[in-house]
């Protein structure tokens, strides 16, 4: 294909400098990951997003059961009646409930949400299988999609219907419970860092943006491209919130009747907006090995040279027996050139082209996704090779998204410092916990609290919006 052909081809890919929203747009759409549906604010998962979907949701799952978790399943639709139980958590989720109000050709008495969340559900099964202190703790997680009425939406970021697990345990004692909220918070954690190849925030959310119901939030928060905050996970400790008004109680070892204390804790699709977000550039996606569909691509050049395919094929075996996912593109009607850049758009991390120059030295060609680098691997060794450009490849991704991190996150000391700082990333501040400078904030820079580091250090003695006297160290920036 003529060279003019294939620059054509990522041309249609919006400059994240020009417009970041719409490169988001473009990579989302070209890489072929979803499309849209005929209801508003839904989408359909594409076979390569859903892979990559599926490839979170094994190794989360994987984690979760690591933790002594198990997985169960809540139906889709909730009375009326249940969400009304605890006051606070129906308050927070009403304005984004759909409702079923007909069955068949029947009008319900009762109206029936699709579930925004499971707590309601989670809390009246809870209430029936627990009887004694010997059944404590429950942790359990589910796999599901959930409901909520958004007004504007956005692929994986933010739609109306989203895939999600969330994690739902009760416990004994506070301390359990507290113990639990903070365990899954490291587990989130390092899946983002470790997997996913995305730097977070960890820490716990103020009041104003704790969920609604809890007694305390934590979140891990990650920072994209163009420096915004999303929250990529959160953990709740609900304590006796809903264990009073769903009645969950159990008979304890000396005999009496006691309310369990709770937790939840959930991530979602938004991941998938994460790791683009994060990584992605003018060519289309960049996938950390560990969550690509496809670790290794095989491009045969020259396919029409005997040995060539032969040869391609049994380092495809080779690759496949290893435990790598890998790809041959055998496919005889598109140019080699057109194939770079379909498979550059995909994000996949490591290219190997093998020619017939390649096969006479002994070697595969290769080219890195994440750093374009360049190389050559022999074929006598090649699993070895592929696995320690694959690792060095996950490394790399974190180390960059790491350093943007911290280059873009300063501390401040006023609000003409803040306002500056949250245009292009963190701002960590010095705060006096009043909501009225939350408040302030938000309303003057668009910005919000995103969460309290564990480190509470003081760096500064006066609130950032007000003067006085300050409390907390907490991290601020836009977000979506």
């Amino acid at each position: 294909m003529a060279k003019g052909k294939e620059q054509a081809f990522v041309q249609h890919i919006t400059p994240r400098d020009e417009n970041f929203s719409q490169w988001y747009t473009d990579v989302v759409r070209m890489a072929d990951l979803m499309d849209y549906t005929p209801v508003r604010g839904c989408i359909a998962l594409k076979p390569y997003g859903n892979r990559i979907w599926e490839l979170i949701r094994e190794e989360l799952d994987r984690r979760f059961k690591e933790t002594g978790h198990e997985n169960v399943s809540m139906p889709m639709l909730i009375p009326e009646s249940l969400l009304l139980k605890e006051a606070e958590h129906v308050e927070g989720f009403a304005p984004e409930v759909a409702w079923v109000t007909q069955g068949g050709g029947e009008v319900l008495q009762e109206r029936l949400a699709i579930r925004p969340t499971s707590e309601t559900m989670f809390c009246t099964m809870f209430a029936q299988w627990v009887q004694s202190w010997r059944d404590l703790p429950m942790k359990y997680n589910q796999w599901c999609s959930v409901m909520r009425w958004e007004k504007t939406t956005r692929p994986f970021l933010r739609t109306a219907e989203f895939w999600w697990q969330e994690g739902h345990t009760i416990h004994a004692t506070a301390e359990e419970a507290q113990e639990e909220t903070l365990l899954m918070l490291e587990v989130y954690r390092s899946f983002c860092e470790d997997v996913l190849a995305v730097p977070v925030f960890s820490g716990q959310k103020s009041d104003k943006e704790k969920f609604a119901g809890a007694r305390a939030t934590y979140s891990v928060e990650a920072m994209m491209q163009d420096g915004k905050a999303l929250q990529a996970g959160t953990t709740h400790n609900f304590g006796t919130n809903f264990s009073v008004p769903f009645n969950i109680q159990y008979q304890n070892k000396e005999g009496e009747l006691a309310y369990v204390h709770e937790t939840s804790w959930g991530m979602s699709t938004r991941l998938i907006g994460a790791i683009i977000m994060t990584h992605g550039d003018e060519r289309g996606l960049k996938l950390p090995p560990a969550i690509a569909p496809f670790q290794v691509v095989i491009l045969p050049i020259a396919a029409h040279k005997g040995g060539v395919m032969e040869k391609c094929g049994e380092v495809f075996d080779l690759l496949k027996q290893a435990g790598i996912r890998v790809k041959l593109d055998d496919r005889d009607h598109l140019s080699p050139g057109w194939k770079f850049n379909e498979w550059e758009l995909k994000g996949v991390p490591l290219r190997l082209e093998i020619g017939p120059r390649d096969i006479e030295n002994g070697v595969a060609s290769y080219m890195r996704r994440d750093s374009f680098e360049k190389g050559t691997l022999q074929l006598d060794d090649l699993t070895s090779g592929v696995k320690t450009l694959l690792e060095g490849i996950q490394q790399g991704m974190f180390d960059l998204a790491d350093a943007f991190k911290v280059e873009r996150t300063q501390d401040v000391s006023n609000m003409e410092e803040l306002t500056a700082q949250v245009q292009v990333g963190y701002a960590r501040a010095m705060w006096c916990g009043n909501r009225a400078c939350e408040d302030k904030i938000k309303d003057e820079t668009s910005a919000t609290s995103r969460n309290m580091p564990f480190d509470q250090t003081p760096f500064g003695d006066s609130c950032v919006c007000c003067g006085e006297k300050a409390r907390k160290v907490m991290y601020f920036a836009k977000a979506y």
